[in-house]
């Protein structure tokens, strides 16, 4: 089954974010973290039961260099994202 894959506005302002933060501290780099969490967001595609539940319904995907998680549930065919997490942040934060 192919699953759709879209980002809810919370998860889309996380990464512009998180990417525009990246890019502040070193050229090339919020770039970097972009095409991560686009291969992550591919991996959940092909294989979303792969991560673990960790709230309810949501899993949570850990990306492997950077200090995130990608929040998601799958409805259906479609995978919602709900936040691409810092883990650096509060943890009361993390929905």
């Amino acid at each position: 089954m192919k699953y759709n894959l879209s980002l809810s506005p919370n998860a889309e302002v996380d990464l512009l974010e998180s990417a525009l933060w990246y890019e502040s501290r070193q050229i090339g780099l919020g770039e970097k973290f972009t095409k991560k969490v686009e291969a992550y967001f591919s991996r959940i595609q092909n294989n979303p039961l792969h991560y673990p539940l960790k709230n309810g319904n949501l899993r949570e995907a850990y990306i492997q260099k950077f200090p995130f998680i990608i929040i998601y549930e799958i409805v259906g065919n479609e995978i919602i994202v709900f936040a691409v997490f810092n883990t650096h942040q509060n943890p009361t934060k993390k929905p």
